[in-house]
Formats: structure tokens, C-alpha cells, sequence
């Protein structure tokens, strides 16, 4: 087992004691005292130009933060994930950002100083999920006649140490989805091929100069590489897992400590704006005002289609299939539940970007505030019957037939045949 070094455990340790402060300035039960008016009026919330950010400039077109009290929020696009932990650590005061649409494992490892210069930890906090599903892993026409698809086998005739395949944020989701499913099929994304960080928006112009072989990201960029005759989808990964957790609402720990209120109601809003999100008759208006020069600058049908759950592979299979399609409210996807995000953390220590010896139980209850996102849903009047019992959605099969069981996750790191451990 791995040991964290003496001046990171220190990092971390300060990190601790300033979150506990913040949190004996307020308690579990502050939400339910008092005035439920927000302290102030403004936001900065960041966002990546994907369709999984829809909750947040939803809530701000539709006029949801403003229903809550926030009508100043603004909602401001960020050029990669980079930028994304950039502006957090600056936060909104110093003309950075408050908060933001980010891949779930970000805020935990911004809160333990593993992303931040100098590993200074920032201490965050997870308030919501923004959506399950609706990530693709593409590939490029020129290996399509192989027929790689949910068994990524086949390419493997044709890669080799020099070929690249792209993700957005080592140690974010869509590294763990494109890590997972070529480990599943014996292929090392650390020594059998190269993999690169490339920007959601940019992954689609660096398919057609030739740089890559395969890339994951979510949409619309995997439907506009179809759209463009550029390359196919291998799988969407709702194969891979079925309902997997994918993007986050959260904010800096400051922030919530400092303005209980004004948080509840930012999550209020993100609730109610994933409904409408989650809700048929609204796709095409969804898609139009996603595709808006304002916001990510795509023709609304690049959008549309895998919205409504019809997927075009672009190699000769398309589905129809909503259980595969993004979803943003459905079977508790705006939840947090505690168990995937001890899935993600388990597998940051499978790929080395954690240590073994994290204590995972600690650091989930530091960062998930899962109790935020319960009061803030009472606020939203959603209805209990659409509340989850619990904070665990319990065991996860995979494609592959893998299973998760939160409650015995060294089982499962032990049964994964390619892992790099040890080296965080």
C-alpha cells in the first residue's frame, strides 16, 4: 500500500480542520431554521460545452435561479476542465467561479490538493448529479471495418504504443469509461496505446487532422463526428454501465458555508431545471437553446437525436432506446448517491491517481453533501415518492459482467486483471 507524503497529509489535514470549521458554523439542520431567503443574489457558476450542463443553463434561461431568489446567477463557459479547477480555485471573489458543471471525481480530488498547484487542497462540495448516461466512446473511420464495438478487442491488431486515444481530465469520468472498456478487452491504456487530454469541444477537429484513434467524451461531440462522416460510435456508455453517473453540480465549500441558503436554492433550481430537462416534450426546445451561439454554437440536430434516446452509430446500427439516453431526473439521476462516488474513487486508485491507502469513507463524507440535496428538493416540492431511500443504489453490473458492491470495494479492485496501484 502506497503512503501519502508527509506535506500532502498535512494539505489534507488543513483542509479538514477549515471544512470543519465551516461546518460547526453550520450544522446539518441549519437549512430548516429561519429565513430560507439567500444571502446573496449572485453565482458564478461554470460550465463545459456539453449537453450534461443543461440543469445549469437551463436554470438560468428558464428563470429557475430566479424563482429561488438568485436572478444575478451567471452561468459562464470555461474552455476545458483545466480552466474549470483554474476558476474554482480562484473562486468568485477573486474573478473566478463559485461553483460548476464538473466530472464527478474533480471536486474530490481538488478537495484532497491531488489537481491544485502545490497541492493545496481546496475543499468542495458535490450538491447534485447533473445526469447519468449520454457519454460515447467514438472511433475512427479508418478502424471501423474492424468492428470494434462494446468488445474493444478488435482494435487490436491496429494499435500500438504510438496510437492515441483521448479523454478530457485524467482521473475524470470519461478517462475511467475509455480505461474501462479497453482493460476489459486486455488492452493497457498505460502501455499499450497513448492516452492524451484533449478538450470536449476540440475532440471532434482533432479526429479530422488524424490525430487520434478513439475518443471519449459526451455529446453532442460523438454525434457530430457522426454527422460529419468523421468516425462511428463503438458504444454509448449506458452498454457500458447501465444508468452510471456521469457530470456533478458542485460548489467550493466556502461558498456553502458562508451562504446555506443561497446554496439550497442554487440546488433547488438545478432540480427543478432537471426535470424540465428530463421531460419529452421539452427535447426540442432543449436542443435549440443548448445549440445557441450563446451557449455552445451547434446545429440543435447534433443535439437532438441522442437526446430523445435515437442513436446513430454511424456504422450501420441505429437504436432507439431511452434507458441508454442521457438522463437527468429519471431513476434518481440528479441524486448524489455516496456509492458511485466511492465507485469513481476506487477507480482513481485502480489507475494510480489516488493512494491505496485513501480513506474513502472520510473523504465522501467531507465532500458529498447529499443532505443539501434532499432539503433543497423538499424546496423544489418534489414529492418523497421521488426521493431515494438511501444513499447507496447498491451493487453495479458492468458490460462485462464485473460487479461493484459498495460495501466490499477492495473485491472488486481485486478482480480487475489490468490496474495500476501504488503509484499516487
Amino acid at each position: 500500500m502506497s503512503q501519502t507524503p508527509i506535506r500532502r497529509r498535512a494539505a489534507i489535514a488543513g483542509a479538514a480542520a477549515l471544512l470543519a470549521t465551516a461546518r460547526a458554523a453550520l450544522p446539518r439542520g441549519a437549512f430548516a431554521q429561519g429565513s430560507t431567503t439567500p444571502e446573496v443574489r449572485k453565482a458564478t457558476l461554470g460550465y463545459i460545452a456539453l449537453t450534461d450542463s443543461a440543469p445549469l443553463i437551463v436554470a438560468k434561461e428558464k428563470g429557475f435561479f430566479a424563482k429561488h431568489g438568485m436572478p444575478d446567477v451567471e452561468v459562464s463557459k470555461q474552455a476545458s476542465w483545466g480552466a474549470t479547477r483554474d476558476n474554482l480555485v480562484l473562486g468568485g471573489e477573486r474573478g473566478g467561479i463559485d461553483g460548476a458543471h464538473i466530472l464527478t471525481p474533480m471536486p474530490y480530488l481538488m478537495h484532497t490538493g491531488r489537481i491544485v498547484q502545490n497541492n493545496q487542497p481546496v475543499p468542495m462540495a458535490i450538491l447534485a448529479r447533473l445526469n447519468t448516461n449520454g457519454q460515447a466512446i467514438s472511433v475512427a473511420k479508418k478502424h471501423q471495418s474492424l468492428g470494434a464495438r462494446l468488445d474493444a478487442a478488435p482494435l487490436r491488431s491496429a494499435l500500438t504504443s504510438e496510437s492515441k486515444v483521448a479523454m478530457t481530465f485524467r482521473g475524470g469520468t470519461h478517462d475511467l469509461w475509455i480505461r474501462y472498456w479497453l482493460a476489459a478487452a486486455g488492452i493497457d491504456p498505460d502501455k499499450d496505446v497513448q492516452t492524451i487530454v484533449v478538450p470536449p469541444p476540440q475532440m471532434v477537429a482533432n479526429m479530422r487532422v488524424g490525430i487520434m484513434d478513439a475518443f471519449c467524451v459526451g455529446e453532442p461531440w460523438n454525434a457530430q463526428l457522426v454527422n460529419q462522416n468523421l468516425g462511428y460510435s463503438a458504444l454509448v456508455t449506458g452498454e457500458l454501465w447501465q444508468d452510471h453517473p456521469e457530470k456533478s453540480f458542485a460548489l467550493r465549500a466556502d461558498f456553502v458555508a458562508r451562504h446555506p441558503n443561497a446554496t439550497e436554492a442554487l440546488t433547488a433550481a438545478v432540480i427543478e431545471a432537471a426535470r424540465w430537462c428530463d421531460t419529452p416534450a421539452n427535447h426540442a426546445e432543449l436542443a435549440a437553446i443548448l445549440g445557441r451561439r450563446a451557449w455552445f454554437n451547434v446545429p440543435p440536430a447534433d443535439i437532438l437525436g441522442r437526446t430523445q434516446g435515437v442513436i446513430d452509430y454511424g456504422d450501420g446500427r441505429r437504436v432507439t432506446n431511452a434507458n441508454i439516453a442521457m438522463k437527468y431526473w429519471r431513476d434518481h439521476a440528479s441524486y448524489p448517491f455516496r456509492s458511485h462516488e466511492l465507485w469513481f474513487l476506487t477507480e482513481d486508485i485502480r489507475w494510480g491517481v489516488l493512494p491505496e491507502d485513501l480513506d474513502t469513507a472520510k473523504l465522501i463524507g467531507e465532500v458529498n453533501r447529499e443532505d443539501i440535496w434532499r432539503a433543497a428538493a423538499a424546496r423544489a416540492g418534489v414529492p418523497n415518492a421521488e426521493m431515494p431511500s438511501g444513499t447507496s443504489r447498491g451493487r453495479e453490473t458492468f458490460f462485462d459482467g464485473k460487479v461493484f458492491d459498495p460495501v466490499a470495494p477492495r473485491a472488486y479492485l481485486d478482480s480487475l486483471a489490468i490496474k495500476k496501484l501504488g503509484s499516487a
